[in-house]
């Protein structure tokens, strides 16, 4: 599995965690400070990277947590059908396909012959934004 561990104290906005099995990206970290008998925490809030649903929860800030490794990847579109998009990565040359995003601007400008940044996490991928002059 593409993850790694860090401590609960240093995550910031922006960077990522996985919250019930599911890479996500940092919305918003709080701290509170440590009380007379207990220890500092931090409440993470966060966003799916590949199923958007948000996630909340409170850690002790020395706690592991851990930490998904992002490959971000291009590729290039080979052909768009029926909600599929198929893909060339340009570094491999591997050819799979993924489900079209949900973004309708993207889709729209998904055709043949134009280059895709995708994110790949713990198996999954995601079509994340075009590439280039279009």
């Amino acid at each position: 599995m593409s993850v790694t561990r860090g401590s609960a104290g240093d995550l910031r906005k922006g960077s990522y965690v996985i919250l019930d099995d599911e890479p996500c990206e940092v919305l918003e970290v709080s701290k509170s400070k440590p009380g007379k008998h207990g220890s500092a925490k931090v409440r993470v809030e966060a966003r799916g990277i590949f199923d958007g649903a948000r996630r909340s929860k409170i850690f002790p800030a020395d706690a592991l947590v851990e930490i998904p490794i992002v490959d971000k990847k291009t590729a290039q579109v080979i052909n768009v059908y029926g909600n599929v998009v198929q893909l060339m990565d340009l570094e491999t040359y591997e050819t799979f396909e993924l489900p079209l995003p949900e973004d309708p601007e993207l889709v729209s400008r998904l055709k043949s012959g134009i280059e895709v940044e995708y994110w790949e996490s713990m198996g999954k991928r995601k079509i994340v934004r075009t590439r280039g002059g279009v």
